[in-house]
């Protein structure tokens, strides 16, 4: 190894056969390898020297002959620190120890007798992802992680990213965008950034909910209106079109906006002009519109409450947003987002979540979708009493049983429910390829060929 003068990564090994721990220590040239025997000695060292990466024997004093000390190291490691990645290196090689370790939260199995290569092969891997960990929260808390798309939109879900693609491809194009999703699924969040990824991102970008103002006050909020209108009108006042001239207004419940005004909001489109309340004088203005709204407008001109002609002049090109429930994967990447988010601030002893928490977070099926995600997460971070996020902070209910899907035929509906399977499994492991083909069931190797068939990245 050349002598860079950089420290080396520290690799904790807890392991009570001496012959062994010399093996490990001299084996490990790259790494400052730490050896501890038993319980104490391996947690003084965790607290003094903060590896990165622990091998941990599982039959240790007072129980050499079984795996309880282990265990009981296991989670004093995870509570302590939640990133360590842990190794169990252990001769009780039965399935149910395996699976045992990897639910407690252990980052891979490896049954004796040890293969010094093999073992740094995995020794080394764990290093790998870690680094890559710290580097993905660096980018992540500068706004430019992986998983952001556009707007800052976290998501690692095709789904989402086909959407975002979608609003790129229209961002410079001279057309009316509605937005189609329930609450909560980063409709505002998608306008802003088609305005941000547009010709027009140096104007304003002006938002007005159209269900939150009242019938009588809407009209003003979006034409303005001149002095002495009516009473009150003390002085002019633009309106939210107005304000938007040269950027993008979006009109978030569009479905909201009563039939008088939906005239009004035609004529606009139509002709580009404007008139304030009170006014006499047309006013040019070069606003792009996008709206959205969660409401079934075909259903709503069929009753006559939204006019077809304003429906075809916002609807020029239609994006509908999945719910939360719709994109695989992202329940739990947004969760540890919005953990980092608030946890410094309201309560810094929490540093992650336990796997029970993990899995309640992945099968919610969240019907207020980000929105009510987020304030979940908030709450269970100010209620938890230890380092962990538990699912009873979260006091959230299974998901209910999965909406059907239409398929050409068995093979493509099973494909469908692999590609969801695995890419909840990857998220849920942080893209350990060992965990995810355990949660899964499946070896290493099969597991391989699936992401490779389905085109998952790993």
């Amino acid at each position: 190894m050349s002598d860079t003068g950089a420290p080396r990564p520290k690799l904790l090994v807890v392991e009570d056969d001496p012959g062994l721990q010399t093996q490990l220590k001299w084996a490990y040239e790259d790494y400052e390898v730490l050896v501890a025997g038993d319980h104490d000695s391996a947690i003084d060292l965790l607290r003094a020297e903060e590896p990165s990466v622990v091998t941990l024997d599982l039959g240790l004093p007072p129980d050499p002959d079984g795996t309880r000390e282990g265990f009981r190291i296991l989670q004093a490691i995870l509570e302590l620190k939640p990133d360590t990645k842990v190794i169990v290196v252990s001769g009780h090689g039965e399935r149910s120890s395996a699976l045992a370790v990897i639910a407690s939260g252990a980052w891979d199995f490896y049954q004796k007798p040890i293969d010094i290569d093999e073992l740094g092969l995995i020794v080394r891997r764990a290093f790998h992802v870690r680094a890559l960990e710290v580097e993905n929260a660096r980018l992540a808390e500068a706004g430019t992680g992986d998983n952001r798309v556009l707007g800052g939109m976290i998501t690692g879900a095709p789904e989402m990213q086909k959407v975002a693609r979608t609003i790129e491809r229209v961002a410079n194009l001279d057309v009316s965008v509605m937005l189609l999703g329930a609450s909560g699924t980063g409709k505002e969040l998608l306008a802003r950034g088609l305005h941000e990824a547009s010709g027009r991102r140096d104007g304003a970008f002006v938002a007005i909910n159209c269900a939150a103002i009242p019938e009588n006050l809407l009209e003003s909020e979006l034409f303005g209106h001149e002095k002495g209108a009516f009473t009150g009108a003390v002085k002019t006042t633009e309106g939210k079109i107005e304000l938007a001239h040269g950027g993008t207004l979006f009109l978030d419940e569009v479905g909201d906006i009563p039939l008088p005004l939906q005239v009004k909001l035609l004529r606009f489109l139509q002709e580009r002009t404007i008139e304030r309340i009170g006014g006499r004088k047309p006013i040019a203005v070069d606003t792009r519109i996008v709206c959205a709204t969660h409401r079934d407008l075909d259903a709503m001109i069929a009753q006559g409450a939204f006019r077809d002609d304003l429906y075809y002049r916002l609807a020029e090109m239609v994006v509908k947003i999945p719910a939360l429930a719709e994109r695989p994967g992202d329940a739990v990447l947004l969760a540890r987002h919005f953990l980092h988010k608030y946890a410094p601030e309201m309560n810094p002893a929490v540093r992650g979540f336990a796997p029970d928490a993990l899995q309640a977070i992945d099968a919610a099926r969240w019907p207020g979708n980000v929105r009510e995600l987020e304030n979940r997460i908030k709450r269970a971070v100010i209620m938890a009493d230890g380092k962990l996020v538990t699912k009873d902070d979260l006091d959230i209910a299974g998901r209910g049983d999965e909406p059907g899907e239409s398929h050409l035929n068995l093979r493509s509906a099973r494909e469908a429910a692999d590609r969801v399977a695995i890419r909840r499994a990857m998220t849920q492991s942080e893209g350990n390829i060992s965990l995810a083909s355990k949660l899964l069931g499946i070896s290493r190797p099969t597991l391989y060929d699936l992401l490779k068939q389905y085109r998952i990245q790993a």
